[in-house]
């Protein structure tokens, strides 16, 4: 269980530098992370210690992650900017 010390550490962490990525994680983390499930809160943490290079294809929808679990929390982040 993250704490609420422990979004805000998260939100620090999504400012990357890359302002396409400040705009998608760090909203993110203050407003959605708390309401995933615990699975998929692993999976953002996980998520931010991959390179921003890859980060921003992978939003960009150039390419998808080859692990099963980025993939899944990269699509749950777009789907949350584009809605259907």
């Amino acid at each position: 269980m993250y704490t609420e010390v422990d979004i805000r550490k998260l939100a620090w962490q999504c400012r990357r530098g890359m302002l396409e990525l400040d705009i998608l994680l760090e909203p993110f983390a203050k407003e959605a992370f708390s309401e995933l499930s615990e699975d998929d809160q692993d999976r953002f943490v996980k998520l931010l210690a991959c390179e921003d290079q890859d980060l921003f294809v992978w939003f960009m929808e150039r390419d998808v992650p080859e692990d099963p679990d980025l993939q899944r929390i990269v699509r749950i982040i777009l789907e949350r900017v584009q809605p259907a």
